[in-house]
C-alpha cells in the first residue's frame, strides 16, 4: 500500500490507530474510545462522526490493548447447552443483536449440558477478563458456583427465574409451564397422559415437575407413564417414545413431550402407524419451534419467549456492566399457550 505521495508505506505506518480516527473525526482520543463503546455521554452526532472516521480509515479496535488498559474485554462471555436446539440459536441472535450496537461481542460457549464443560468454559472465560456473562439457568458445580461468587463480572442468569439476593435473571417458570400444558389436557378430558422427555437437564426436570403437581392434583398421576431418556432429542426419539408408550400402556390417551421436536417425532409415529390424533391420542409439545405449526395435525404446545429473553438479558447485562441501576433484578416473561388441532 503507498501513501498520498505514491512511497509504499511502512508496515508499522499502516497501523491505524485511536488517534488517527481521532484527528479526523476532531474529537478527542477519548471521546472516540467512549464512542466505540457506545457510551450514552456521546451525542448522537458525536457517535456519527467517529463513525465516519472509523469507515473511512478503516480503523480496528485493538481488543487486546483495550482489555489491558481497562482490565475488561470487550467481549460478553454466553454459555448455552446446545447449538442444535433451535430455541439457544435464536437466543443467541436476539443478545447479539442487543450487545453489537454498544461495542460488544458476545463470545459463545456450549456445555453439551456437561457441568465439567461448562466449568472449564467458565475457567477459561473469566481468566480472559470479559465485559459481562450470560448462562443458562442456575444448575452448576460446586468449583463453577465459587469461581462466579469470587469473580466480580457482571453476570445474567437465562431461561430461569430466581429471587435470591444479588442475582440477575430474565426466563420464566419451567414448572408453571409444564404444569398449565397439563390443566389443558385435562380440561380436554384427558386422564391418562404420558410425559415423554430426553436430555433431562434441569429445565426438562422442571416441566416434570409441572406434570406431576396436575396430575396429583386431578388425582390421576402415575409414574409409570414417565419415559425419561438421557440421551438428547430428536425426531427419531419422538417417534420411538410414542410406539414405546402405545405398546406398553394401551390406555395412554395423551402425551405431552418436553420438547417440540419429540412432539413431531411423535406425530408423524402416530401418522405412520394410523393412529388418530387427537381423537385416539392427544400430542402436545414444548418450546414452539419452527414447523410445530405446520405439522400434521398442528402441534399444541407452550410458546417460550427466548428471543424476548435474549434481548432483556443483553439489555440489563448492559446496564449492569455501565454500573447502571437496574430497576428489576427478576424478569419473568411468562409463556404462551398455542392450541392447535393436536390436542
Amino acid at each position: 500500500m503507498a501513501d498520498a505521495s505514491g512511497r509504499p508505506r511502512s508496515r508499522s505506518s499502516n497501523h491505524v490507530t485511536l488517534d488517527d480516527v481521532a484527528r479526523l473525526s476532531g474529537v478527542s482520543p477519548i471521546t472516540v474510545s467512549r464512542a466505540l463503546r457506545g457510551a450514552r455521554n456521546v451525542s448522537p452526532d458525536l457517535q456519527a462522526r467517529v463513525q465516519t472516521a472509523v469507515d473511512q480509515l478503516g480503523y480496528v479496535p485493538n481488543v487486546a490493548a483495550r482489555a489491558l488498559a481497562s482490565a475488561r474485554s470487550s467481549h460478553v462471555a454466553v454459555l448455552i447447552p446446545s447449538l442444535t436446539n433451535q430455541l439457544f440459536v435464536e437466543l443467541i441472535e436476539a443478545v447479539q443483536d442487543a450487545l453489537v450496537p454498544h461495542g460488544f461481542q458476545s463470545l459463545i460457549g456450549v456445555t453439551h449440558y456437561d457441568p465439567a464443560q461448562e466449568e472449564a468454559l467458565l475457567r477459561s472465560h473469566l481468566s480472559q477478563r470479559p465485559a459481562g456473562m450470560l448462562l443458562t439457568g442456575f444448575d452448576r458445580s460446586a468449583e463453577a458456583s465459587r469461581m462466579l461468587e469470587r469473580s466480580d463480572t457482571p453476570c445474567v442468569y437465562l431461561m430461569e427465574t430466581s429471587d435470591a439476593p444479588g442475582v440477575h435473571s430474565v426466563g420464566f417458570s419451567q414448572q408453571d409451564a409444564g404444569r398449565a400444558i397439563v390443566q389443558h389436557l385435562l380440561q380436554r378430558g384427558r386422564r391418562r397422559i404420558a410425559y415423554a422427555a430426553g436430555q433431562l437437564d434441569p429445565r426438562v426436570m422442571l416441566r416434570l415437575e409441572g406434570y406431576r403437581e396436575a396430575l396429583r392434583a386431578a388425582d390421576c398421576h402415575d409414574p409409570a407413564l414417565e419415559l425419561l431418556v438421557p440421551g438428547p432429542t430428536s425426531i427419531a426419539l419422538g417417534g420411538r417414545q410414542f410406539e414405546e408408550l402405545l405398546a406398553r400402556h394401551p390406555d395412554v390417551d395423551a402425551i405431552f413431550y418436553c420438547n417440540d421436536d419429540l412432539a413431531q417425532g411423535g406425530l408423524l409415529a402416530a401418522l405412520r402407524t394410523g393412529v388418530p390424533v387427537p381423537q385416539r391420542v392427544a400430542i402436545a409439545g414444548f418450546n414452539d419451534l419452527g414447523g410445530s405449526d405446520q405439522m400434521l395435525p398442528p402441534l399444541t404446545t407452550v410458546r417460550t419467549p427466548r428471543q424476548e429473553i435474549g434481548k432483556r438479558a443483553a439489555t440489563m447485562l448492559l446496564a449492569l456492566m455501565r454500573a447502571e441501576a437496574v430497576a428489576e433484578r427478576t424478569v419473568d416473561l411468562g409463556f404462551e399457550l398455542m392450541v392447535r388441532q393436536s390436542s
